[in-house]
């Protein structure tokens, strides 16, 4: 019926515009999510996809634990789903236009398990619907049993050529979908959310495809863009970035929960938007034959992950030695586990302060909190840095305190006084 006679007659009336643009576009993205189980699928619009999944019951285990792979990849991600398994790529989905979920193994029997379902698995038009029930075909066994001729001249080649192609009796040539270089995928909230909460939920959709995505593609990440729009606020953009390329979902959904935590939101979400632009091989892992949990590979770049997300990328780095004698200049900061080659020196505190701190000098000795300090090693004579007016002449010293903290100071040659610029651990 019109919309205005709906709306008269239920007020309440919750409706939306239907978008095909939005459809297709969910379509595509799940077509390159379910490339994971075969590099063969092929898209049915509007509602459908077509899964050639011959070639990977051997990997996968068989038809049974793909169904329920995919069964419960589609529902984490919010999908309502009917799937039938056939020897037809069209009897497949004539089972599951129709609500029959099984698994035909036997081209035998196909052709008595398809005549039963009803005439609307065929999603005819309009027209030839009502041309058939006017002469009482219910079932595509009913169509069957009309004569081929006079069928074909009322209602058009095109249906007896869906049936043949479900019943094997004619080829039926696929284009197989080609998934996008890059990943991006948008959802539409029911409601707009300002929970960090619910919108770690939303999210688990989008990061469950992009999951599958990578999968299907053999590959991983270092960067993804989480935006979040808002109706009179800018987006919000999170650029979430990984030490190590992965596709692992669980741990990209933690990742995504340690940034959301810390986002301050000016105005409630109404969509997510997912994309990730470089894509890359990703080498499986030479695992042993025992699990050696002492030495597992890989935690510290999560646990940088994890900081790095909870506290900003800037705020978590390595460090790499630069050839200057001169302790302000003598590193800068790199990604972590980047390799070095360390100048020879003498000893260094793990602890550089971030600038020098004047100690107190009684009897020409140092003193640090009240105390004398005992020198234990030194001088090291520092002159350096002439050639970009940031020269420095000191003496610098290994120290002790009384409690037995352990310091690096010196006392600078030029205007006397002597500072502390390092603690050890």
């Amino acid at each position: 019926m019109r919309l205005s006679a709906a709306c008269a007659l239920a007020p309440q009336l919750n409706y939306r515009a239907r978008d095909a643009a939005a459809e297709i576009s969910a379509l595509d993205t799940l077509a390159a999510w379910a490339g994971q189980f075969t590099p063969n699928v092929s898209i049915e619009a509007p509602r459908a996809l077509l899964l050639d999944i011959e070639g990977s019951l051997r990997l996968l285990g068989g038809i049974r634990p793909i169904l329920q792979a995919l069964k419960i990849g589609l529902d984490e991600m919010g999908y309502s789903v009917s799937m039938a398994c056939a020897p037809t790529a069209t009897a497949a989905l004539l089972l599951a236009r129709a609500g029959v979920q099984k698994i035909v193994n036997s081209k035998r029997a196909l052709e008595a398990i398809i005549a039963t379902l009803p005439l609307r698995a065929l999603e005819c038009d309009a027209r030839t619907m009502q041309t058939l029930q006017a002469v009482g075909v219910k079932s595509i066994g009913d169509l069957l049993a009309l004569p081929r001729d006079g069928l074909a001249r009322r209602c058009g080649r095109p249906l007896l050529d869906t049936v043949d192609r479900a019943l094997g009796r004619q080829p039926a040539p696929r284009k197989f979908f080609v998934p996008p270089a890059q990943f991006a995928s948008e959802l539409e909230l029911a409601a707009p959310v300002s929970n960090s909460e619910a919108l770690l939920f939303a999210a688990k959709r989008l990061l469950g495809q992009l999951a599958g995505y990578l999968t299907a593609r053999n590959g991983g990440i270092q960067r993804f863009k989480l935006t979040l729009s808002a109706e009179r606020a800018a987006d919000t953009i999170l650029n979430i970035g990984l030490v190590a390329p992965t596709r692992d979902n669980a741990h990209l959904t933690l990742l995504v929960r340690e940034r959301l935590a810390t986002v301050a939101l000016t105005a409630p979400v109404h969509a997510l938007r997912i994309e990730a632009d470089d894509i890359l091989a990703l080498a499986e892992e030479n695992r042993e034959l025992f699990t050696d949990h002492a030495h597992t590979q890989g935690e510290w770049q999560k646990l940088v992950e994890r900081l790095r997300a909870r506290l900003g990328a800037d705020a978590v780095h390595g460090l790499s030695a630069d050839a200057d004698h001169r302790p302000e200049h003598a590193w800068h900061k790199t990604e972590p586990a980047t390799a070095s080659d360390a100048p020879t020196r003498g000893a260094r505190p793990l602890w550089l302060l971030d600038q020098p701190q004047a100690l107190r000098e009684i009897s020409d000795k140092p003193h640090y909190r009240e105390s004398a300090l005992a020198l234990l090693a030194g001088p090291e004579r520092i002159e350096s840095g002439w050639w970009d007016s940031d020269d420095i002449k000191r003496d610098y010293f290994v120290a002790q305190t009384p409690d037995h903290a352990t310091l690096w100071i010196y006392r600078e040659r030029r205007v006397g006084g002597w500072y502390l610029h390092g603690i050890f651990g």
